[in-house]
């Protein structure tokens, strides 16, 4: 008795197939579809779409899903419009219709190309796979090169039009000022000429409540519903440093258009990777502009001399080291000049960008020479505690002797790696080994066994790296390098004074806790160091 087919239709439509019209919408392909399961008595156990995905990428959702589906048995039948609207990546064609399919008994149809693996499939399916996957690749080019064309012509591609600006609704891909909203950013770079920082931009713009771009689109468009809609009214107004930064340094409020700055890794992998400046499409006078060019050098000016003096500044050895308890941020660093003696000190970014009003954290205010002379006399102790041997030092840290411990944890990371080495050996052998099919190099006998044999082991390897990974994560909780600990502590011996290089070499962060008072009214304040390789420790 023929069994029954219970068939899912699969339809995906990529971003670039959209210029194609209507003969490839996800609509037309279900009518198709539709159509095609009604006339041979086939039945529909659901409906696979994947919408705005490339045909080179089987990692799509619903593809992944329908295949969770065949693997539980719900599905033994999968038709298309064609084989494009399978996948365009020849050699994973050929894995799934040649070997998957076979092996789980699952009949695939393409409809439009007439192949139907109950029926056999013809000669041309490893041709028309291959035109499939140059024809992915041809449409990249071409899409690639006309935006290029429209770059160079002046044109913008956008989801959303930047903060004081909106679609031109005469010219398309074009800016036009928006008079509602342009004093925002001439308001930002008006603080920037000035003087102000990006935190105490920020600061201003919390506030006096200036709405976000987020906000702004919201209203507007109803955009970004699933941040604003029942969000609280502070959100409305929750200005990051990092937005600020952004528009101060965007070439689009001095009317130029900047492209290019990120791209694909390749047709095939879609991953975003940032170009280096040398390489950005800069187009200028595209459009309007709200920002002077001399307003907006005298700003970039200022944040390049701010950030100069930053780093170069001799007290700055804990830069990047401070830690706030409570909130995680790093702590900033000032000086108050209130006094006839000035002095330096630390504060939590979060509470001093933000402020109470704006925020959960407190300030974690420590003096800066408290700071230094407690983590020297912490250096000083350990070094002090080196002096008395090796084996004395390991003991304070460990609490025990633990080298046999430490000798399997490297045995363990060294047979993950040649795992995981030969993980990635087995999936080039196993496309080598498709290719090699479809061309017929090999007979399908030695095919079907070597695929086997790959499968078999690519599953032990699997399991083995999840519990190597799993063992590590566990003992590197507890075990550490001690050799490279003592190593470094006894480089820098006999510390008198901080300096950065000690400080990075020996010390991965310093978390400051918020003060508390006692019962007697004294002030105490904890500070615990985190030193690299051996962690806290008192």
């Amino acid at each position: 008795m023929k069994q029954p087919y219970n068939t899912a239709l699969y339809m995906r439509l990529s971003r670039d197939d959209e210029s194609y019209g209507d003969s490839v919408s996800i609509e037309t392909q279900r009518t198709i579809l539709r159509r095609f399961a009604e006339e041979n008595n086939l039945h529909v156990v659901g409906e696979y779409i994947d919408d705005g995905w490339s045909g080179t990428n089987f990692d799509r959702p619903n593809f992944q899903r329908m295949m969770q589906d065949v693997e539980a048995g719900k599905v033994n039948c999968i038709a298309s419009k064609d084989l494009s609207r399978f996948g365009r990546e020849h050699i994973m064609m050929d894995y799934y219709l040649e070997f998957v399919f076979p092996e789980k008994g699952i009949r695939y149809i393409a409809v439009s190309d007439n192949e139907d693996t109950e029926k056999g499939l013809s000669d041309f399916v490893p041709f028309k796979n291959l035109f499939n996957e140059w024809f992915a690749k041809d449409t990249s080019r071409k899409v690639k090169n006309s935006l290029h064309a429209k770059f160079l012509a002046g044109e913008r591609t956008f989801a959303y039009a930047p903060l004081g600006y909106k679609r031109d609704p005469d010219v398309k891909n074009r800016l036009v000022i928006d008079e509602e909203t342009r004093w925002i950013v001439e308001k930002i770079f008006d603080l920037a000429f000035h003087g102000a920082g990006a935190a105490k931009i920020t600061g201003i713009l919390l506030d006096e409540q200036v709405p976000t771009p987020g906000w702004l689109n919201y209203t507007r468009y109803g955009t970004f519903a699933n941040i604003y809609a029942d969000a609280p009214e502070k959100k409305r107004y929750a200005w990051t440093v990092a937005q600020v930064k952004s528009i101060v340094k965007n070439e689009t409020y001095i009317g130029n258009s900047v492209h290019g700055i990120q791209t694909n890794i390749s047709y095939k992998n879609k991953k975003k990777i940032r170009k280096p400046p040398e390489e950005w499409l800069r187009i200028e006078n595209t459009h309007e502009a709200i920002i002077s060019k001399e307003v907006f050098e005298q700003v970039q000016e200022q944040i390049a001399s701010r950030r100069r003096k930053m780093k170069t500044a001799t007290t700055q050895i804990f830069s990047g080291l401070v830690k706030c308890a409570d909130c995680g941020w790093s702590m900033s660093y000032g000086t108050n000049n209130s006094n006839s003696k000035p002095f330096h000190y630390f504060v939590c970014t979060n509470y001093r960008q933000h402020g109470p009003r704006h925020c959960d954290c407190t300030s974690h205010y420590i003096r800066y020479d408290t700071l230094y002379v407690y983590v020297l006399s912490r250096l000083q102790y350990w070094s002090a505690q080196s002096d008395m041997g090796e084996e004395h030092l390991k003991r304070q840290l460990l609490h025990a002797n633990d080298r046999e411990q430490q000798r399997m944890v490297k045995m363990r990371d060294a047979e993950l790696k040649r795992a995981q080495k030969r993980q990635k050996e087995l999936d080039r052998l196993f496309s080598k080994l498709y290719e090699d099919w479809a061309a017929e190099r090999i007979t399908e006998y030695n095919f079907k066994v070597l695929s086997e044999k790959y499968q078999t082991e690519q599953t032990e390897l699997l399991e083995k790296i999840e519990h190597l990974q799993a063992e590590l994560a566990t003992e590197q909780q507890t075990v550490v390098n001690i050799d490279q600990w003592i190593g470094l502590i006894q480089q820098y011996a006999h510390p008198e004074e901080l300096t950065a290089e000690m400080l990075n070499a020996l010390i991965e962060k310093i978390v400051v806790h918020e003060k508390t008072v006692g019962e007697d009214g004294e002030k105490e304040q904890t500070v615990d160091i985190y030193y690299r390789f051996v962690g806290k420790i008192d």
